[in-house]
């Protein structure tokens, strides 16, 4: 790679994250409002808080899986030969994307909620062109993900060959060759084949979407059209995660001084775990008597194995790192280990609920939003943050410690306030709780929402305060 292509892109990536970073504090802001609705702090229409909900979901979703392959995407960069061009482009969707779906929600009132469960979308109170612009911008969204995953196989494959870009060559046994295959090569892999993958399923639905729309006479099947927005669903978050985890083999050994080789092991665990993150989504349709029941059993089955290859390999090897290195508790290596530690917590409340007994009382309620947030903001978002921090040679070493303070103390506050309320039963998707019918339900569902938006206000004042030391450090980078 050229000097002038390193500096586009190092510019291309410090814009990228900038904007990220930007986007996901906006987005915590809404968070907080819809959550303080739910406490009784702010009287606002239902109907924008359910706008708000699904600009909150879908937002998220996207801003961090952004996040997660721009940071692959540079971190492979000195491995093989990414393509900035098409990047630019895709910058260009994000933003139209992005652009859309805010103009679809907040001002359209689009509401049906990040999962877009057909036919919901067709049938709320919301203006109809909203329907058509944020199917649109989730087209465009879709696009620039698929072109992007795409690409970084290109890459990985013209690099490693068939063989290399997915350690197969390991399986045989331990490879002594000069050409070694770093552990996120194979990470980027895994993701970049399940998102392709289900991304091109996640485009057949939009497209139906579409089709409906310009034409209201024409239906579909609600099982099958609900199967694909899981199926996508549930595997972009997973693989977000992943890129996240990318980040942890890579930028560890930096820290530890012990590299992190790749191995039959290795090789093996996350293998395995591209096969059980396609699958495993069938457990978020227990609740669905008429699909199939070997499906059903199939995602209890995938559900469960899916935590223990590359989440095993991953936790012991990290441990293995930090064992006597000597390492200096600096924010990039306090940050990984605490987000893998995170991704346990969240990982075991998702087991708990992917258990088809449990999730048949706990899977409408907020037991399951405090799986998904404790996934992201404890562990993927803290895996961001030390790719940041690390990427733009920041040394605010105090400021940064204050930012992962609020975000512990904020965001397992939020994400326990979420569970207790799961606990007692409290439904997810509910703007106003006190018309709930049940004897202290209502009193729950307010008290816990109130101290959850107080906790979640802990939480953006660290993550302002990081955003400002990132803004101070844009000039290494520029």
């Amino acid at each position: 790679m050229s000097v002038q292509e390193n500096k586009n892109t190092a510019r291309m990536t410090t814009f990228m994250m900038v904007t990220v970073v930007l986007l996901f504090i906006v987005l915590l802001l809404l968070g907080f409002l819809m959550r303080a609705m739910q406490g009784d702090l702010v009287d606002l229409p239902a109907g924008f808080f359910y706008a708000m909900m699904t600009l909150h979901g879908l937002g998220m979703v996207g801003v961090l899986f952004v996040g997660g392959i721009m940071g692959t995407w540079y971190l492979i960069s000195k491995y093989v030969d990414v393509s900035i061009g098409l990047l630019k482009f895709n910058f260009v969707l994000v933003v139209l994307g992005v652009l859309g779906l805010v103009v679809a929600t907040l001002i359209g009132g689009f509401g049906p909620g990040w999962y877009m469960l057909y036919p919901l979308p067709f049938f709320g109170e919301w203006a109809n062109w909203s329907i058509g612009a944020a199917t649109i911008s989730l087209i465009l969204l879709g696009v620039s993900w698929l072109l992007w995953l795409l690409d970084i196989l290109r890459a990985i494959i013209s690099r490693y060959g068939v063989k290399g870009f997915l350690a197969w060559k390991y399986l045989g046994g331990a490879n002594n060759s000069d050409d070694e295959v770093p552990p996120i090569i194979v990470i980027a892999s895994v993701s970049a084949i399940a998102g392709a993958v289900t991304t091109v399923f996640g485009a057949v639905l939009l497209m139906l979407f579409l089709i409906q729309w310009i034409a209201p006479d024409v239906s579909f099947d609600a099982l099958l059209l609900k199967n694909i927005v899981f199926l996508f669903g549930h595997t972009i978050v997973n693989i977000t995660m992943y890129f996240g985890l990318g980040f942890v083999y890579e930028l560890l050994p930096k820290y530890t001084g012990r590299p992190w080789k790749m191995n039959k092991i290795v090789a093996i665990s996350w293998n395995a775990a591209l096969i059980f993150v396609i699958v495993a989504y069938f457990h978020h349709l227990y609740m669905d008597f008429a699909q199939p029941v070997i499906l059903q059993y199939i995602g209890q089955i995938a559900s469960y194995l899916s935590t223990v290859p590359a989440t095993v390999v991953t936790i012991f090897g990290a441990i293995g790192l930090f064992y006597k290195s000597g390492v200096k508790w600096t924010f990039v290596p306090l940050a990984l280990g605490l987000s893998l530690m995170g991704w346990i917590i969240g990982g075991f409340i998702a087991v708990v609920d992917s258990t088809i007994v449990v999730n048949s009382l706990m899977h409408n309620t907020l037991w399951v939003t405090s799986h998904f947030h404790t996934y992201f903001l404890l562990g993927f978002v803290l895996m961001l943050f030390a790719f940041i921090y690390d990427y733009f040679e920041m040394d605010k070493e105090k400021a940064a410690k204050f930012t992962l303070t609020s975000l512990l103390i904020g965001g397992y506050g939020v994400i326990a306030m979420f569970a207790i309320a799961g606990v007692k039963s409290v439904p997810r998707r509910i703007a106003d709780s006190s018309a709930l019918p049940y004897d202290g339900l209502a009193s729950a569902a307010q008290n816990t929402a109130m101290y959850g938006s107080f906790f979640g206000l802990l939480l953006i004042v660290g993550i302002v305060v990081f955003f400002a030391v990132m803004l101070g450090s844009l000039k290494k980078k520029w």
